[in-house]
């Protein structure tokens, strides 16, 4: 039996996306005279089955022409990968080993974000962080960042003081909406100043003097609890990278320490118009 859901119209579209809330949604553009479609249908069948938490769906456009032309689709295949409604990227052709890859990147990050970030509309953006180019200034050699970046266990720590500077770059433009932290109640964060699109990672003289975009205080129940903090969203709205200035801890304990950060928010979608380009062969047809 195919796993593999079947769209009859827009509206059947926009409800499946609608109801897989933070599940990872891959939709295949396809057609019945597209060649290239056809030679890798049992290879997506497969992946429908090999990644069980993820929804498939297969659009034809040219019995969903709406959805199509909706989503600006002119190449066939063109697979469209989704969370909480929002396309997160996208790929051309039939290439199993390209399109197993991306799957299997929004997958294994959607195991890392299961739950539900309780904001609606947004999205964990952990799976937008490039972890080889995030440092935090002053962590423990025992403790780093890396370890708050997931809930799988694992804590972030201070060094020589309750200070931290928490740096975290992305590898497309985000929209962060609010922020959580996880941390016991006497080490947690308490006051912290947000920085976003610095050239460089800020020292702690320059994060000290410098005007953040935003400074939050976090209260213990925020920690206790794993709130969201909300930020000034209108600020927020084209983020590249954002540094974390930890100031001050709850109860001005040596060392600070996060047991997990979430950033909430979602990627801002662009249409770059080369990807529309035609390409050799029956018009909308890739290979």
């Amino acid at each position: 039996m195919s796993l593999i859901r079947e769209i009859r119209d827009e509206p059947q579209f926009q409800e499946e996306l609608g109801s897989s809330t933070t599940k990872l949604v891959v939709v295949d553009f396809t057609a019945t005279w597209c060649g290239p479609c056809q030679r890798i249908a049992p290879f997506y069948e497969q992946m429908s089955q090999k990644y069980p938490r993820a929804l498939f769906l297969k659009v034809d456009v040219d019995k969903c022409q709406e959805t199509a032309v909706n989503q600006h689709v002119s190449v066939m295949p063109t697979f469209y990968f989704f969370r909480n409604k929002v396309k997160v990227d996208s790929i051309q052709g039939a290439d199993p080993t390209k399109l197993e890859e991306k799957i299997k990147k929004y997958y294994d990050a959607e195991g890392e974000s299961e739950e539900d970030v309780g904001v609606a509309g947004h999205m964990d953006l952990l799976s937008f962080i490039m972890k080889n180019q995030c440092e935090a200034l002053n962590e423990s050699d025992e403790h780093p960042l890396i370890q708050c970046l997931s809930s799988a266990g694992g804590y972030l720590e201070s060094d020589c003081d309750e200070q931290l500077i928490i740096s975290l770059t992305f590898n497309q433009a985000v929209k962060i909406h609010s922020l959580k932290f996880k941390a016991p109640a006497d080490k947690g964060p308490k006051k912290v100043k947000l920085f976003i699109n610095q050239p460089n990672t800020l020292d702690f003289d320059a994060a000290a003097s410098n005007v953040a975009i935003q400074e939050v205080d976090v209260s213990k129940e925020d920690i206790a609890e794993g709130n969201p903090i909300n930020l000034r969203f209108v600020k927020f709205q084209n983020v590249q990278n954002i540094q974390l200035f930890i100031q001050e801890n709850q109860d001005g304990t040596d060392t600070s320490q996060i047991d997990y950060l979430q950033l909430i928010g979602s990627p801002i979608v662009t249409t770059n118009m080369s990807d529309f380009k035609r390409v050799s062969g029956k018009k909308g047809e890739a290979h």
